[in-house]
């Protein structure tokens, strides 16, 4: 397979990025600003170019469309995840609903926008993927001290288990995944209980206060009115 990594002239790595997109002016405004970032970006425009490129080359992250022609996203990741292909993978859909996201999620996909997005965005959620990953796939997701192996569904604390419950855990993995970014309270119900549940932000709610207990540190955040953030940091007071 190809180098997982470019070396440019500094010494310094460069990541490698695949990006999957049939309409060619957002393939070329994703290419220009990921490569403006730093990273080395290839572009596939259908489904079938972009499954072969990633199944036999090595990239740090993959930027992949759901609409896509001759073979749709959503194929091209099962068929990556069938085949143990664990690069993070950016799901982009023009749909809005959550059965299309939980869809990808179930699928594999480590996160998703929604069109239109801002490339500031797509950026940052490329660099927080490919950081947690420290440049390769990885089974084991980190936070400060915590850790999620998602081979064996098991939480640790500074190399001590802790034992959850199987909420507890796809609500760590969801915030965990998505390190940094608040999470609305509608999306982690979806990753939660498989769909959106009304009136339920007081169960959520006793679901975060009792991880926080189990976890012992400050890792999850409350952002009032717009849901909650897992900080890498571990900063802040947590409430």
């Amino acid at each position: 397979m190809a180098g997982s990594a470019v070396i440019n002239q500094s010494g310094a790595e460069r990541l490698r990025v695949l990006v999957i997109e049939d309409e060619a002016r957002i393939a070329a405004d994703i290419a220009r600003a990921l490569g403006a970032a730093g990273f080395v970006v290839e572009v596939a425009h259908e489904g079938e170019d972009g499954w072969y490129r990633g199944d036999s080359e090595e990239f740090q992250a993959v930027v992949l469309d759901l609409g896509l022609p001759k073979l749709d996203g959503l194929s091209v990741l099962r068929r990556w995840r069938a085949a143990d292909r664990g690069m993070p993978v950016i799901l982009l859909t023009a749909r809005d609903g959550w059965r299309e996201k939980v869809e990808g999620i179930n699928s594999g996909a480590d996160d998703y926008l929604t069109k239109p997005f801002h490339m500031e965005e797509l950026i940052a959620r490329v660099r927080a993927l490919t950081r947690r990953a420290g440049g390769h796939a990885t089974p084991v997701i980190k936070a400060g001290s915590v850790e999620i192996d998602t081979r064996t569904r098991e939480v640790s604390v500074a190399g001590r288990p802790v034992a959850v419950s199987a909420l507890e855990y796809r609500l760590l993995l969801h915030l965990m995944t998505h390190l940094d970014r608040v999470v609305p309270q509608g999306e982690l119900s979806v990753a939660i209980h498989g769909q959106e549940r009304e009136n339920d932000s007081n169960a959520l709610e006793a679901l975060v206060a009792r991880l926080r207990r189990k976890l012992g540190v400050p890792l999850i955040q409350t952002r009032r009115g717009h849901g909650y953030v897992a900080v890498d940091g571990q900063t802040g007071d947590g409430g």
